[in-house]
């Protein structure tokens, strides 16, 4: 098997990914796939740099057979030099958005298309629908009119440990806690899952607490405006928390209610995963690949996420059930394929 070397930039916006400096989803998602190699055998790493001039500095020390870059932040032309300094390196960028998030990072497509370009970089997705609509576009030409080859754009998906699930505290039949946790984004449709959320607690008579992260805005500045106003004109709580270390947010997760990921856009959904594995009911949208149907709903209709939310509380077994079974086979599907890319 290669030695592989995982790097991520610290303090950097991961476009698609759902944090900053140590404590990110992109981070939690790369190490989650480092620590599954070492349980296969595979001799790999994950470290955090400052920038574009500390990577030469990790792969001379750790001497890998593959580096994978997480996420846009590598300047094309960098490659050239690093070929120069590190000529039997295979190097992959990893990219945790789906098309809707590129879109928003202005250098994306040009970025992606000049890495193509480079005999020794190849671009991966851990998403196959991103990867098969990249290939659509890419195959045929590329900036300077070569063909690229398929073998250039591969597919390196994401994995999700098993959680220790925390102690349980007694829960108000009165009271509803939702947590519709993760960075404050426009595409994370976070004011139509608020608006939902009341409008079921009004339903059912119960006092709504929802729980937000909201010290990471990114690009969501006027969504979180128009959550806490909504709440200011309502008779329900926003309960708003800090940004959290994986462990420390999972304990909060697991005293929800109701996990609520009800994105426009999503390759896997890191939260999501937590709430299952925590035994969490979740309300989510198709965007979340391994999820059952039976906790999906139309991210732009309330009355579908209204029906979602009765189906997984009224259900909350039978719906956990399916969504672990499918994460499970997620998680069995991520392993065959990162074995077979190293092998």
């Amino acid at each position: 098997m290669k030695r592989i070397l995982f790097i991520a930039k610290k303090g950097q916006r991961y476009s698609g990914s759902y944090g900053y400096g140590t404590s990110s989803g992109l981070l939690n998602s790369a190490m989650f796939v480092v620590d599954m190699l070492h349980t296969c055998g595979i001799d790999a790493k994950l470290v955090h740099v400052v920038d574009n001039n500390s990577i030469d500095r990790e792969v001379t020390q750790y001497q890998p057979d593959v580096v994978v870059i997480e996420a846009l932040w590598v300047v094309p032309r960098k490659f050239d030099v690093l070929a120069r300094l590190h000529p039997l390196v295979q190097w992959v960028v990893r990219i945790h958005s789906e098309v809707p998030f590129l879109a928003q990072e202005g250098m994306a497509m040009q970025w992606l298309f000049e890495y193509l370009e480079k005999t020794n970089v190849c671009v991966a997705f851990n998403s196959l629908r991103t990867m098969h609509d990249f290939m659509r576009v890419s195959w045929s030409y590329s900036p300077i009119g070569n063909f690229v080859e398929s073998d250039k754009i591969l597919y390196l998906p994401n994995y999700f440990p098993e959680a220790v699930q925390p102690e349980s505290s007694p829960k108000l039949e009165s009271e509803l806690n939702v947590g519709c946790f993760g960075a404050i984004r426009p595409l994370k449709n976070q004011l139509l899952q608020a608006m939902s959320a009341i409008r079921y607690a009004d339903l059912e008579h119960k006092a709504l607490y929802f729980h937000m992260n909201t010290t990471r805005v990114e690009g969501g500045e006027e969504v979180l405006k128009n959550i806490r106003s909504l709440f200011d004109n309502s008779p329900h709580s926003l309960v708003e928390h800090e940004w959290h270390k994986h462990h420390k947010f999972q304990h909060l997760l697991a005293h929800m209610d109701l996990a609520m990921c009800v994105s426009l856009s999503e390759t896997f959904c890191i939260v999501a995963a937590d709430a299952v594995s925590l035994k969490v009911p979740l309300v989510c949208s198709p965007e979340v690949p391994w999820s059952s149907r039976i906790s999906q709903a139309d991210p732009t209709n309330m009355d579908s996420i209204l029906d979602a939310m009765y189906r997984v509380l009224r259900h909350d077994k039978l719906s956990g059930w399916l969504n672990k079974r499918g994460l499970k086979e997620s998680n069995s599907r991520s392993v065959k394929v990162w074995e077979r890319f190293l092998s």
